[in-house]
């Protein structure tokens, strides 16, 4: 499963607080999410927590972000830890704050072993961005033989796939998408080719486990069918 976490900024607006107010109930969400995604045993739960994008935001906010993540780790690897909860990260970590980033390797190293729940945050993530690695990954091994020319057939989708921020990860099979907005913001572009989406005009800070459950048990209606004509 997916999240693009949006609407803190909404959800402070009208309530006439401070946008900064937004994300620190936001944080409260996550804490939500995380605890109904291990209880209901869904593998991997990927949260789009920071994009590219986010960097032109005003430094103060910026700043207010990277500090939430600071406190988020501080107070829930513990938590984290404790319940099975392996934390991976996917995008352009190096580009974080120092103190930031030690402090996400030093939480990443410290679960790796836990296999309840993979918990993947997308951080200075951009979907384009990581296409673009990869394929500069791929020519690069292509040039010193670390990867075989295949011919005409080049490279099939699993190879590829291997070269992405999310490789050893299965593709999500539900993506949510909080706020309303109806569009995947440079988010997994080719992993969720053929993702289930489930969109509600609930801001994140609202979204709680009754809004959770009510998502899983959606899709849980759907037919996926994977380009085929499915069975109706």
């Amino acid at each position: 499963m997916a999240i693009i976490m949006d609407g803190n900024g909404r959800w402070a607006r009208e309530r006439g607080l401070p946008r900064v107010a937004g994300h620190r109930a936001g944080v409260e969400a996550v804490r939500e999410a995380v605890k109904s995604a291990a209880e209901l045993g869904i593998p991997v739960l990927t949260l789009y927590a920071f994009s590219h994008e986010n960097w032109k935001r005003p430094k103060e906010e910026v700043s207010v972000l990277m500090g939430l993540l600071d406190r988020f780790i501080d107070k829930e690897i513990g938590r984290l830890a404790k319940e099975g909860i392996c934390l991976k990260t996917i995008g352009q970590i190096e580009a974080l704050p120092p103190r930031t980033l030690a402090k996400l390797r030093q939480a990443v190293e410290g679960t790796k072993h836990n296999n309840k729940l993979i918990l993947n945050i997308a951080l200075n993530y951009g979907a384009r961005q990581e296409i673009l690695d990869a394929v500069s990954r791929v020519v690069k091994d292509v040039k010193t033989g670390a990867l075989a020319a295949n011919g005409a057939g080049g490279l099939t989708e699993q190879e590829f796939s291997d070269y992405l921020y999310t490789a050893g990860l299965p593709d999500p099979d539900l993506l949510i998408r909080t706020s309303g907005e109806m569009r995947l913001s440079n988010f997994l572009l080719w992993q969720l080719s053929y993702s289930e989406i489930y969109i509600t005009k609930k801001y994140w800070p609202d979204f709680k486990k009754a809004d959770f459950l009510k998502a899983v048990k959606e899709y849980a209606k759907r037919e996926r069918r994977f380009g085929d004509v499915g069975g109706g």
